[in-house]
């Protein structure tokens, strides 16, 4: 789903993305004439690999993320701002596919380890 940046409304919308089992869900606003807040949840599973075995395991997600996106480069002297994950885009518009493919893949580039491998005793990884 993409927004031109100047028809964001100023007033709280809900939207609501769907990608394979992961909701990506919340509300957007304007702040300011270069400025969007995005208030949303990432709940569902996706799938991930073992940082030991290698093998491919679904995991649950259930992560609340607050975004501001900028239309163009950000710029603040404002310490509250820093709470947020900021996002620049410079085609002047609100993509909210690509902010959920985005979050997917930083959240698929953390470790994580399978059920096999948490039993297991070994301290070190297995050769896959």
């Amino acid at each position: 789903m993409k927004i031109e940046f100047r028809k964001v409304p100023l007033e709280a919308s809900d939207f609501e993305i769907n990608f394979d089992s992961v909701k990506f869900l919340g509300t957007f606003s304007k702040i300011s004439s270069k400025l969007a807040k995005i208030d949303a949840k990432i709940i569902g599973d996706f799938e991930v690999d073992c940082c030991k075995c290698g093998i491919s395991f679904m995991t649950p997600i259930e992560e609340k993320i607050d975004f501001i996106v900028s239309d163009g480069i950000f710029t603040s002297s404002n310490d509250e701002d820093e709470e947020f994950v900021i996002i620049e885009v410079e085609n002047h518009f609100l993509n909210f596919d690509e902010i959920l493919h985005s979050e997917i893949e930083s959240l698929k580039s953390e470790y994580y380890v399978c059920d096999t491998c948490k039993n297991n005793d070994q301290l070190v990884e297995i050769e896959y």
